[in-house]
């Protein structure tokens, strides 16, 4: 008995740390990386037979999943910015105000709940994308309407981005779950 209690709280511990790293991503941070490497560790140092061992194969999917969500979320972003024209100010601005806002949306959403905090985070996210695009843009002498194109094309992008790198995270958990619960 003592032997499955022990292997639920190795599995469970290292399931709820791949979602807390999943929801790094909402505030702009690495989180996939972070669940890679958790698993890493995991299969590392975790158990090496039994219940609830995860082997190299998992660690390599979760890697894979990472490397997708980044190529999504870069693809998305930059298309994005590409169509309307960014500058490298303007793209550097919006990922400090996707941070900053992702952040403070993260903490006004808490009144509301674990869903107030991610949608919050997710909006926040964007509308700090938009303004330091706009900013970015504004600051290079571009014109109010110039900097709306970009800024707009920046919401979206962090949206469509930050949406496809959360699946891709989820899909990293359905591994971790489905590797600590198969027999």
């Amino acid at each position: 008995m003592m032997e499955t209690g022990l292997a639920v709280l190795w599995g469970g511990g290292l399931v709820t740390l791949c979602l807390l790293c999943w929801g790094l991503n909402l505030i702009a941070l690495p989180g996939n990386w972070f669940g890679v490497a958790a698993v890493a560790i995991y299969a590392a140092w975790g158990p090496a037979e039994g219940l609830v061992a995860l082997g190299w194969q998992t660690a390599a999917v979760c890697f894979g999943c990472a490397v997708m969500g980044e190529i999504f979320e870069f693809l998305a972003g930059a298309v994005g910015a590409q169509r309307a024209g960014a500058s490298r100010r303007a793209t550097l601005y919006a990922l400090l105000g996707s941070i900053i806002g992702a952040v403070a949306g993260g903490i006004i959403g808490v009144p509301i709940p674990i869903l107030g905090s991610i949608i919050a985070a997710l909006v926040f996210g964007a509308l700090g994308a938009t303004a330091g695009a706009m900013y970015g843009e504004w600051t290079n002498g571009k014109s109010w309407r110039e900097s709306w194109t970009v800024g707009h094309a920046a919401f979206w992008g962090r949206i469509v981005g930050t949406i496809g790198k959360l699946g891709c995270g989820g899909a990293q958990i359905v591994v971790v779950i489905v590797g600590v619960l198969r027999p």
